[in-house]
């Protein structure tokens, strides 16, 4: 049967989605509801266009000139891990072309679908984004367990990863939440970088649209200084 998978949106030329210049597809749903989520309209599984690998495949090709050897191709979300066979096929034909793919997950998702999409994944960029149990059912209406179940498995398969938080201003930016945030970290012997990420509240626009509230309403972008400070100082 010929895959097909829901994309939101691609952004050609991305700088900040893993290692050089990046073709950075936008996958369509995702099971969590971050409270400090950017991108709602990624949440419904209904919406997105509906398109195969071999055309997206197509559309990357075009901007290789750009990326080349040093870049490659991330898929986010949404969620990547919900739509597994899609992007382990996008990937599988990726890497036919020699082309460098990373995966940005938040690492819910079925464990053994998620498998077939790390069999042909270069880089992990895993969204670690609260360290207790309580804070993902709290606020990202998830699971750390399922989170590490992931980790595991990439650890298992040797897959370079990078740790990504967001730090929030009044709930992840404390001394003791980015000291768990490291430590759990640092359990991985395939971990390659943390990277610190600054709330920012650019995406009040989109819940005004959609006529939904936003969680932290209210609450300022995070300092930018003080994430420098903890990238120096909590830095593999």
């Amino acid at each position: 049967m010929k895959v097909t998978g829901k994309i939101h949106s691609v952004q050609s030329l991305g700088a900040v989605d893993g290692p050089g210049l990046r073709f950075v597809v936008f996958m369509q749903g995702c099971s969590l509801r971050c409270a400090y989520c950017h991108n709602p309209d990624t949440w419904d599984f209904s919406g997105g266009t509906e398109t195969s690998p071999e055309e997206l495949v197509r559309r990357i090709l075009r901007f290789r000139p750009y990326f080349g050897e040093t870049g490659g191709v991330t898929v986010t979300g949404g969620e990547p891990l919900q739509q597994p066979e899609f992007v382990a096929e996008l990937f599988r034909l990726l890497h036919e072309k020699g082309i460098h793919t990373a995966l940005d997950t938040s690492g819910a998702g079925d464990i053994h679908r998620a498998e077939q999409v790390l069999r042909h994944t270069d880089l992990v960029l895993a969204d670690l984004k609260f360290p207790t149990e309580e804070g993902y059912r709290r606020y990202c209406k998830g699971s750390l367990m399922a989170v590490e179940a992931f980790l595991e498995k990439v650890k298992e398969l040797r897959i370079p990863l990078w740790i990504r938080h967001v730090v929030v201003p009044g709930l992840t930016d404390t001394q003791e939440n980015v000291e768990a945030v490291y430590q759990k970290a640092k359990r991985y012997p395939n971990l390659e970088k943390i990277e610190w990420l600054p709330f920012h509240t650019m995406c009040l626009e989109k819940y005004q649209q959609m006529g939904i509230p936003f969680p932290l309403e209210g609450t300022p972008p995070m300092d930018a200084e003080k994430v420098k400070t903890l990238t120096a100082s909590y830095a593999v």
